[in-house]
């Protein structure tokens, strides 16, 4: 095997982010590091606040202009970091595509969705009109709106919500991407519509022999989709690995917090659920220690003073950062047992 087909798509060295404000700066990302390997997907997970957006953003080079960002990101063996902003604009517009959140606002509702669609082709490719009209109906069809040819020529306002998004996942394929990026992408949508917009991801992932990054806050969504997982919270990574060990041997007792609180099928009608006590931190006021231990019902110490270094769990690849891990193969909640590939996963929000 070659060295380029072994090597990472994307890959994250000493990453932080951090926002210029006063009296002190304050710190986004810290000591972000991570792989994508090519035709795998990688599942990026926290709750709102952990510093996944920001993340994305870091990476696409559209972070808020406050925002500082250092270390590597190596996109394809280049270093972004390095690239004058037009080049590496062209290189991320030609290698990656992006689903945003919310399809509401990524279109801009005075434009034909085809015009809209075949723009970054255009730019790109060089592809003249004609044939980047030609791309675009085909992806429409791809994506699954009906009469394609039709579609082209109408405006956002003429679509819901979840064929908005397959609009946006067209946009994201037109210039036949190595990595597809998709921050939050069902968020906006109904329980149905977002099963049927990631098994679209999923499938178009395969048939392209594209990598993956699904971003969200529902361990469900990514517990079947994904090869890896990376769990964010409070700018840092608390656990990473591969997606079976992260789900059957969590360690960190944040992941142990978000399994817990995901709703479960043998549960009877009208449980309760189980909840993470506090609340994220606050940028402002970040704890000195693991910034999970004020939440954390194992934090001893330590955990209030020094963060704890990333540890390998079984010596793979397979890590987490705590003072205090979850006994491995320990159950949910003490009581449970690891989720099953998509269970949970058509839960709104």
């Amino acid at each position: 095997m070659s060295e380029a087909s072994t090597q990472p798509i994307l890959s994250c060295r000493a990453m932080n982010c951090t926002i210029a404000a006063r009296p002190t700066p304050l710190k986004v990302l810290q000591d972000i590091e991570f792989s994508v390997t090519r035709r795998t997907s990688l599942g990026i997970v926290g709750e709102s606040g952990a510093g996944k957006s920001m993340l994305i953003k870091s990476i696409m080079g559209i972070a808020p202009a406050a925002v500082e960002v250092e270390g590597q990101i190596l996109l394809d063996g280049t270093d972004l970091s390095s690239l004058p902003p037009r080049v590496r604009s062209r290189t991320i517009g030609r290698k990656v595509g992006i689903v945003f959140q919310n399809p509401m606002t990524s279109l801009n509702p005075y434009v034909t969705i085809g015009r809209q669609i075949e723009e970054a082709a255009r730019i790109h490719l060089g592809l003249k009109k004609d044939a980047a009209r030609a791309r675009a109906i085909e992806l429409l069809s791809v994506v699954g709106l009906p009469d394609a040819k039709d579609c082209y020529g109408y405006f956002p306002h003429q679509f819901s919500g979840g064929m908005k998004q397959r609009i946006m996942i067209a946009t994201a394929l037109i210039c036949q991407p190595d990595l597809l990026i998709a921050d939050e992408a069902t968020t906006a949508l109904d329980v149905t519509v977002q099963k049927e917009v990631l098994d679209l991801l999923q499938v178009l992932q395969e048939e392209r022999q594209m990598s993956m990054i699904l971003v969200s806050h529902n361990l469900g969504v990514v517990a079947g989709r994904t090869d890896e997982i990376l769990v964010l919270y409070g700018g840092h990574i608390v656990e990473q690995g591969p997606t079976k060990d992260v789900f059957a041997n969590r360690r960190h007792p944040y992941t142990e917090a978000l399994l817990s609180a995901m709703p479960r099928m043998d549960q009877p009608a009208h449980t309760r659920l189980r909840t993470i006590p506090g609340q994220p931190p606050s940028l402002a006021a970040k704890p000195r220690g693991c910034p999970f231990a004020p939440r954390c019902p194992a934090a001893q110490g330590p955990c209030h003073e020094i963060m704890p270094p990333m540890t390998s769990a079984t010596g793979g690849r397979h890590r987490f950062a705590c003072h205090f891990p979850v006994s491995p193969g320990a159950s949910m909640g003490q009581a449970g047992r690891a989720m099953a590939p998509h269970e949970g996963e058509l839960t709104n929000g």
